[in-house]
């Protein structure tokens, strides 16, 4: 069903495109991860380095198959040069519709004759973002990876209006090669993983809003008492606030107000405290690291 000689095109360097570059390439594909900026390229194939090097130092991965992954794996500027003749597309941009649309349009004409487009999205609509590529729209599918993808198994295939059952299909026995367990959800507004997970991270940040319990006290209530195994605001803070605020916003425009964004999430956000890729969002981080202590305490808001 899968044939490790497909070339497979991941769209967008930031956290979620080099974790899904990384799980491809280390799962023996031939994969070129693409990005408009040098930088984020040179930071992305760095961070799998980085990857690889501890699931060495842990034993958990031998040293020929490092190197073999990143032999496997191309950074690339340009995407009409990466997408000519690719079986898979799987793009991996910031969520909005407009820039996803823009992606799709490009590549979609360059792509193999039978290629699937994977749209990474966790909440935009499946169906609306297919609308960009007519031609294509019953071979775009969602594939919502979770983040961090190396450690997370759980993939998300997203059914669209026009999606088939073999680009299901097809999509789920590509999970099955990288080692995810897939689940086939029909296209709904924030799909399942999303809903449960903005709610929780919004009521999070509403009780922290009110002074219910400190930062770390509400992320350590969720990891030992539901063993999670990370709190809703360490997430949101690896997520990004400002990922977060659009997601809620869509729904809440979609589904009601119980997904209205909590005041204190946008406060956050206009003042550019997103989380780790700012070096501050609930929490503070230095060199990567959380600082401890450095919770946003209610009395500072």
């Amino acid at each position: 069903m899968t044939n490790k000689e497909d070339k497979i095109v991941v769209v967008g360097a930031g956290l979620m495109g080099t974790g899904i570059a990384h799980a491809f390439a280390s799962s023996g594909f031939a994969t070129l991860l693409v990005d408009t900026n040098a930088e984020s390229l040179t930071r992305a194939k760095g961070n799998i380095e980085n990857i690889l090097s501890t699931g060495v130092k842990l034993g958990k991965v031998t040293d020929e198959v490092a190197r073999s992954s990143l032999a496997n794996l191309i950074t690339c500027g340009d995407l009409s040069e990466a997408a000519l003749g690719a079986n898979w597309l799987v793009e991996t941009v910031s969520e909005q519709l407009a820039v996803k649309k823009a992606v799709l349009g490009q590549a979609a004409p360059l792509l193999a004759s039978n290629a699937i487009i994977a749209t990474n999205t966790s909440a935009l609509s499946v169906t609306e973002i297919a609308a960009s590529v007519p031609g294509f729209a019953d071979r775009v599918v969602g594939m919502h990876f979770f983040n961090p993808v190396h450690k997370m198994k759980l993939v998300e295939l997203v059914r669209g209006l026009a999606t088939t059952d073999e680009v299901v299909v097809r999509t789920k026995a590509l999970c099955d090669a990288i080692g995810k367990t897939s689940i086939t959800v029909n296209e709904s507004p924030g799909l399942t993983t999303s809903r449960m997970s903005a709610l929780l991270g919004n009521e999070a940040m509403y009780m922290l809003q009110e002074g219910t319990a400190t930062a770390e006290d509400i992320d350590t209530a969720l990891r030992m008492g539901f063993n999670h195994p990370m709190g809703p605001l360490e997430l949101g803070d690896l997520t990004g606030w400002d990922t977060r605020l659009s997601v809620l916003r869509y729904l809440h425009q979609t589904l009601g107000e119980k997904f209205r964004p909590c005041p204190l999430i946008i406060k956050m956000v206009a003042a550019g405290r997103l989380g780790r890729k700012t070096g501050h969002g609930v929490y503070r981080y230095e060199d990567g690291n959380r600082v401890p202590g450095s919770g946003l305490k209610a009395s500072a808001l």
